[in-house]
């Protein structure tokens, strides 16, 4: 897989199955913030979806582009309102 897949819609047991996580920064306890989590089925993918739209579709990063991103996020590449 080399690239990230969109509007995935997953099973509702691959759902289930995903460990999701909010950002303890996000304000309103993660009413406003988007969700992560790795999927359960060995792939190495991470979902990602909107907090105020659990059920709707998600996307699925491979391991190594979630990498990419986090590493800019590390060197505050997308930091777009920083002053």
């Amino acid at each position: 897989m080399s690239t990230s897949e969109t509007h995935t819609t997953l099973t509702p047991q691959e759902r289930a199955d995903v460990a999701w996580h909010i950002s303890t920064f996000s304000p309103d306890h993660g009413g406003s913030c988007v969700e992560a989590g790795p999927l359960a089925d060995g792939t190495d993918r991470v979902a990602v979806r909107h907090s105020h739209h659990p059920d709707a579709e998600v996307i699925l990063y491979t391991r190594a582009e979630w990498e990419a991103f986090i590493q800019g996020v590390r060197n505050n590449e997308f930091d777009f309102f920083a002053k």
